[in-house]
């Protein structure tokens, strides 16, 4: 047996982490990691759709002449971003690059942000098409199942204590320190991010990607007014995915703050370990 010696200088042992909690249900881990396949296609493919007309106008009607708001292009020397009046020189990375042999492209997105890596319209619109409907009824589905099972109601709803000021500061500062871990559940902050998209964000780039469509525009009409006609569409078709990608981007940030590991495992298993 120990002494009274032995121990009064030993430094306490931490508690041992509590059991995983289910954090994660099976239909929310099965759209997840679908939605995530669906997402990076329809993104690469949709720059490859792009590179076909790479400039943006709102209204019913715009063509080569017209005045764009947005336009990826390049001159004999430079490539270049420009927004309204405003100009950047993007050679390099965008509307003037190098492929994989060396040889310069006057494209405006690069080979490897694109499928299909080379030049092909018909190629992309058939990827497009294709994970489009996956990525669309598979919305629908974890609506639907999000809504039946009390998902939105336990884990996306907000609580009258969470929209107080003094609490959205609060997560505000955890977030700063990187403090994530609340309890298994989502703060206010994740939780107005995933409303946002999952209600929000991801709907309006399905409904104007079918603004777009001849097809749909003789059946829904009505999507034409709602717009404003199809180049608005596709201009907030492009703001809503480069949106979504900086929500990709920052979620991705957030898993490696978090711990990449377990984060990963537990969006695989659903169940999570407390931090120790």
């Amino acid at each position: 047996m120990a002494s009274l010696a032995d121990t009064e200088g030993a430094a306490p042992h931490p508690p041992a982490p509590g059991p995983a909690v289910l954090r994660h249900r099976l239909s929310t881990r099965i759209w997840h990691w679908t939605n995530a396949l669906a997402v990076l296609t329809l993104l690469m493919s949709g720059l490859m759709i792009f590179n076909a007309h790479p400039r943006l106008y709102w209204g019913q009607y715009g063509a080569n002449w017209d005045r764009a708001w947005l336009q990826i292009g390049s001159d004999e020397t430079t490539g270049f971003l420009q927004i309204g009046n405003r100009r950047w020189q993007t050679t390099g990375f965008l509307g003037r690059w190098e492929d994989a042999q060396g040889r310069i492209q006057r494209r405006a997105f690069p080979h490897w942000a694109t499928i299909p890596s080379t030049y092909n319209l018909a190629m992309a619109r058939r990827w497009h098409l294709s994970f489009a409907w996956l990525f669309a009824f598979g919305l629908l589905g974890f609506m639907i199942r999000a809504v039946w099972n009390g998902h939105v109601r336990r884990d996306l709803s907000f609580a009258r204590d969470e929209i107080r000021p003094s609490s959205i500061w609060r997560d505000v500062k955890d977030h700063l320190r990187l403090r994530f871990d609340h309890g298994g559940g989502y703060n206010l902050l994740q939780k107005a991010a995933y409303v946002g998209v999952i209600f929000a964000l991801l709907p309006l780039m399905i409904l104007t990607g079918l603004t777009m469509s001849p097809g749909m525009n003789a059946a829904w009409p009505w999507l034409l007014d709602l717009f404003g006609g199809r180049q608005s569409a596709r201009s907030i078709h492009f703001i809503v995915a480069a949106a979504i990608v900086a929500f990709i981007l920052l979620h991705l940030l957030l898993v490696l703050l978090a711990g990449p590991v377990r984060e990963i495992r537990g969006m695989i298993t659903g169940r999570m370990e407390p931090r120790g």
